[in-house]
């Protein structure tokens, strides 16, 4: 997927204004989302995304850190500058345009990494 069609994406589905707003919206939550995983999967994931989008999951941050749904909401709020809410309607937007922008087994594999509870912002039924 292009960087235009990515951002635009996100954009409609985050209703964002621009697609500045919708591209430091995606930084911040693909860095959140490279804080929870292994490096070697955050590359993978990077390699599926059109730069300079890439970059938030290549930055080296060590061993991967394990929270849950509610600490990955506040971290992206965190980024964005938003509340907890807004920070959810925001990784979803950023999420289910990654599920379309990368391989399904990229984002199967990404989907046992992070918290179940987490599924539904791919845009899809959370397992059961």
């Amino acid at each position: 997927m292009r960087l235009d069609e990515f951002l635009t994406r996100v954009r409609d589905r985050g209703e964002f204004h621009s697609d500045d707003e919708a591209r430091q919206v995606t930084t911040a939550v693909l860095w959140v989302v490279a804080s929870r995983i292994p490096s070697e999967e955050a590359a993978g994931l990077a390699s599926g995304l059109p730069a300079p989008l890439d970059d938030a999951l290549r930055l080296e941050r060590g061993r991967p850190e394990y929270f849950g749904r509610e600490e990955f909401l506040r971290r992206v709020a965190q980024q964005t500058g938003a509340r907890p809410r807004t920070a959810e309607w925001d990784a979803g937007a950023v999420l289910s345009t990654l599920a379309e922008a990368v391989p399904r087994e990229r984002v199967d594999r990404l989907l046992t990494r992070l918290p179940a509870d987490c599924a539904d912002l791919f845009g899809g039924p959370a397992p059961h």
